[in-house]
């Protein structure tokens, strides 16, 4: 689950802001239980049990179910998640100019896949499943959503500096996951990160989530399925590259020609990846964040442009 510093997520924190909850989400980590064993287990009693159950299932913490008993039915509860991820405010870059780009996850100008993959829009899949050929599908330009085990992407976008402007900052934004049929949520994948052929980093993302609903995703799409990704930034600085703040590469903006009318950005999942469990990318009509792939590029004026 990933979850904002917003007032949307207010009832997991609230949840988690107890000891006795925290203790009750620790004991079922090792196993499920009911509301007896529970409150034998805290020495309390069945009913305050109940209610901090009560909380951490209306957080989509845990989840209850009935089931028969030796003494009528029971409510057995477990964890309905197993990892939280807490999304900060992004770091704003007022003082220097910027150029966005948006682009959409299925208007990749190159690709090299293996099953399995597929492609979907808000409304059905784009042709058959596990048959790279239907990344050509013309209707894959209205694609939200891909996934591949193995391969790469790559994507084309302008590069709209002019020759008095100069690079400060090159920030992608995108939301991903790994890949796995049906869905696994620790299955972590290794995920290489190009610009214009050049390798600025690789990233290991931990899972394919569906442990939640994803917020954007269409109520068609089946439950059991990925459902969300981890929105990720990626910032070229003048020292570094970076995702989410961790350093993953040495890379910095000299590293990267600006010279040519367009940049490139390959997203791949590499033959010699450590852990080569595939990629899913998430565009605005699936997932957690009503966004496609980002391209910020924030900038300065150069001398010569100050110059009357």
């Amino acid at each position: 689950m990933e979850v904002s510093t917003t007032t949307e997520s207010l009832a997991i924190f609230e949840a988690l802001a107890s000891d006795t909850r925290l203790k009750i989400v620790n004991l079922l980590a090792d196993r499920e239980r009911n509301i007896k064993e529970l409150a034998n287990e805290l020495y309390m009693s069945s009913a305050i049990v109940t209610r901090h159950i009560k909380q951490l299932e209306k957080a989509n913490i845990i989840k209850t179910e009935r089931i028969p008993g030796k003494a009528g039915s029971q409510k057995m509860c477990s964890l309905a998640i197993d990892q939280l991820f807490i999304r900060f405010p992004r770091v704003l870059y007022p003082h220097f100019e910027q150029h966005k780009t948006n682009i959409r996850v299925g208007h990749f100008t190159d690709f090299n896949v293996e099953p399995t993959c597929g492609l979907a829009t808000k409304d059905h899949y784009v042709g058959n499943l596990d048959d790279p050929k239907h990344f050509m599908n013309a209707e894959r330009m209205n694609a939200d959503m891909l996934w591949f085990s193995k391969g790469f992407v790559e994507y084309k976008f302008p590069n709209l500096l002019s020759e008095t402007e100069k690079p400060e900052l090159l920030e992608i934004s995108l939301e991903l996951s790994s890949e796995f049929p049906v869905s696994n949520n620790n299955w972590p994948s290794d995920i290489s990160f190009y610009l214009n052929d050049t390798l600025i980093g690789t990233w290991t993302v931990p899972g394919n989530f569906s442990d939640v609903r994803g917020r954007m995703t269409p109520a068609w799409w089946p439950k059991e399925n990925s459902q969300y990704g981890l929105l990720k930034i990626l910032r070229i600085n003048k020292n570094e590259t970076l995702i989410d703040g961790d350093s993953i590469s040495d890379v910095t903006l000299k590293d990267i020609d600006f010279t040519q009318p367009l940049m490139k950005l390959k997203i791949a999942v590499d033959d010699d990846a450590k852990y080569a469990g595939g990629l899913t990318l998430f565009g605005k009509n699936f997932g957690n964040h009503n966004q496609d792939i980002i391209s910020t590029v924030y900038y300065s004026q150069t001398d010569e442009s100050m110059t009357v």
